[in-house]
């Protein structure tokens, strides 16, 4: 493991001491800087595997279009996440899975915060039931929690039907869940019993998330969230890059 300054053991070791049997994090900017899920959009539509794009141009066309939209409030949070899953409707899982993996160690694998991966690790090392609930898009994700350890079924992320339901199956425009906002604790609660003892993020999408756990942690805030967790007592930290 990474060697952690005094402040990053601190931080974990006061985690640790919850002793929490269930703990859920965001993923973009609590567990890495940056957003892989925005950041894997826009790689897809300039670049492919091989010597064919991954999306074709139409819907390269489209995508920025709507993206566009989106950052001028003209498509809502949960929209553009659902679509920037589905506009990969008729390709192959396993084309657009291979994609992720060739994107996010390069691209979002040097911003992983050493104290989150530590944490998650010994977590999961203590018998903690940990889990991921992502606004992003699957495959990325996916990619990610091998930094973690965390296995493909503590994974909630947005994620699209697939015919055949394997990894070599056609990609379809069905949703099966956009975990964002009021969609993390409805994605929690579908698979768990009771709420989190601890939870983990760092923007507004996270606030009901955390609300619905008995320890909240903004981590990384953005200043509307930050806001919110000064009000309500929640642990606020921010994590180091070490290099």
């Amino acid at each position: 493991m990474t060697r952690l300054t005094s402040l990053q053991t601190e931080f974990v070791e006061s985690v640790l001491n919850l002793k929490p049997l269930v703990a859920t994090f965001d993923c973009d900017g609590t567990l890495w800087s940056g957003d892989a899920g925005v950041g894997f959009f826009y790689w897809e539509l300039e670049h492919g595997l091989g010597s064919e794009p991954l999306v074709s141009e139409p819907i390269v066309r489209w995508a920025r279009s709507r993206y566009a939209d989106y950052k001028a409030g003209l498509v809502d949070e949960d929209t553009m996440c659902g679509e920037m899953v589905t506009m990969h409707r008729g390709l192959r899982e396993e084309v657009v899975q291979q994609a992720a993996d060739a994107y996010f160690p390069q691209a979002i694998g040097p911003g992983i915060f050493p104290e989150m991966r530590q944490l998650v690790q010994r977590l999961r090392a203590s018998g903690c039931d940990v889990w991921v609930v992502s606004s992003s898009n699957r495959w990325v994700i996916r990619s990610g929690m091998r930094f973690f350890g965390i296995p493909q079924n503590r994974i909630l992320a947005v994620e699209a039907a697939v015919e055949n339901g394997t990894i070599d199956s056609t990609i379809t425009d069905r949703l099966i869940r956009v975990p964002s906002g009021p969609g993390k604790p409805e994605a929690i609660r579908s698979v768990l019993k009771s709420s989190p003892d601890c939870a983990f993020g760092n923007a507004i999408w996270d606030r009901e998330m955390l609300a619905m756990s008995n320890h909240a942690f903004a981590i990384n805030p953005n200043p509307d969230l930050k806001e919110i967790a000064i009000a309500n007592g929640w642990t606020v930290y921010q994590p180091q890059l070490n290099h």
